[in-house]
């Protein structure tokens, strides 16, 4: 093991409001990381800034932007600077999923997804690799997902959005290699996190085993901490059987699969976006 020191460093946090981002701050706080936290509810940002300030002695800003907007990297970046703020790691975790199927979806709904789950991580990985190459003593996750190893039908959107972010974060890793930095894309499966409420249901969890937003960030902190981190990790033993035995089956197979498991199962839960 080869622990990643996060101690007097600043690590950024997007979508750090609630869920997956809230849980990376708290166990990165735990490990003397001073943070910098950015979502689009200012109240939730501050409160939990007092929190982890106050119990663990570490510095935390909160930074209130929505970055599904053009230009969320530059404008994320200026913000930081303008703070005189240095930013070792970096945690892009903001998105949302949308569940219905395609030609039922809303156009500006699903634009504002790809905005969010693609076009931020690029701009906000661009913004912040150079700086993160030159100093070559952090991290830089992606957090991708389970539906972005297959097709899946009632969250077409989202599974492809995930599937750009699991190969375009995979890349990163072999581009940064001998920098120092540490690149990995994270893979949680269904995550009891508000998720499922941003859609509107559980079904698109296809019946499978929810985590706990500590265990899905203790797996992405336990593979960076490894001597020669892997480009990207699935949380959850169950999950990676999925993925792999995805690879064994044929593409019509599973694509028809995974339509049955995120099948609409309760008359509330008719497949339309949230």
């Amino acid at each position: 093991m080869n622990a990643v020191d996060y101690r007097g460093r600043t690590t950024l946090i997007t979508g750090a409001s609630s869920g997956l981002g809230a849980e990376f701050a708290r166990q990165l706080a735990v490990r003397g990381s001073d943070l910098v936290l950015v979502a689009r509810r200012e109240d939730r940002l501050k409160a939990l800034a007092g929190q982890l300030s106050a119990a663990h002695g570490v510095a935390v800003e909160s930074i209130a932007m929505d970055l599904s907007v053009d230009g969320a990297g530059d404008l994320l970046a200026a913000e930081v600077d303008r703070r005189g703020i240095t930013v070792s790691s970096v945690i892009n975790n903001a998105g949302f999923g949308t569940y219905g199927r395609f030609h039922e979806e809303d156009p500006q709904r699903l634009r504002r997804e790809v905005g969010l789950d693609v076009m931020a991580v690029v701009d906000i990985s661009r913004a912040f690799i150079g700086p993160l190459r030159t100093r070559g003593e952090g991290v830089l996750v992606n957090v991708a997902s389970m539906a972005g190893y297959q097709p899946v039908p009632n969250m077409a959107v989202y599974g492809a959005c995930k599937a750009f972010v699991l190969s375009f974060t995979e890349a990163l890793w072999q581009e940064s290699h001998g920098t120092g930095l540490r690149v990995l894309a994270l893979s949680p499966g269904a995550t009891k996190t508000e998720f499922f409420d941003v859609i509107g249901t559980e079904d698109a969890a296809g019946g499978t085993r929810m985590q706990t937003s500590e265990d899905v960030v203790r797996t992405a902190l336990k593979a960076l901490d490894r001597k020669n981190p892997p480009p990207s990790v699935i949380s959850g033993a169950m999950n990676r059987v999925m993925a792999f035995g995805g690879r064994l089956a044929s593409r019509r197979m599973v694509v028809r699969m995974v339509d049955r498991m995120s099948a609409p199962r309760s008359a509330s839960a008719s497949p339309t976006s949230a």
